[in-house]
């Protein structure tokens, strides 16, 4: 079984859905939230690891269908309000993967001085 027919059984599941009636949307759904998230990770594949976020992100993206665009929405009394992103609540554990797997981008990278004039100074000395 492929990690997408695994997520695609757990979306099944945490939707409540029975039988593939909704297949369609929901491959669409995994496929656009898999290159979304492999984006914001800056890889191709999604590691396993962080499938957890897919999934729960596929699930937020299947209940705004119909709803997108709205920031928030009332009627008689209920209230909904969705994020600026579904990926808002995971972006902690993003940026955590990306600095263990030394894809930061808040990093320019590493600088080393040399010292143009060659030989070695002592912190305390002043060069001469």
């Amino acid at each position: 079984m492929s990690e997408s027919d695994t997520l695609l059984d757990g979306l099944r599941v945490m939707l409540g859905l029975n039988g593939d009636d909704q297949d369609q949307l929901l491959n669409l759904i995994i496929k656009t939230t898999r290159q979304n998230l492999g984006f914001r990770l800056g890889v191709t594949e999604v590691p396993e690891e962080l499938s957890f976020i897919a999934l729960e992100v596929c699930v937020r993206r299947f209940n705004r269908v119909k709803n997108e665009g709205m920031a928030s929405y009332t009627q008689e009394g209920e209230s909904i309000s969705f994020l600026a992103s579904d990926f808002d609540d995971f972006d902690g554990i993003i940026n955590e993967w990306r600095r263990r797997h030394d894809k930061d981008v808040k990093s320019l990278g590493k600088v080393t001085f040399v010292n143009a004039y060659g030989g070695k100074t002592n912190a305390n000395e002043s060069p001469s």
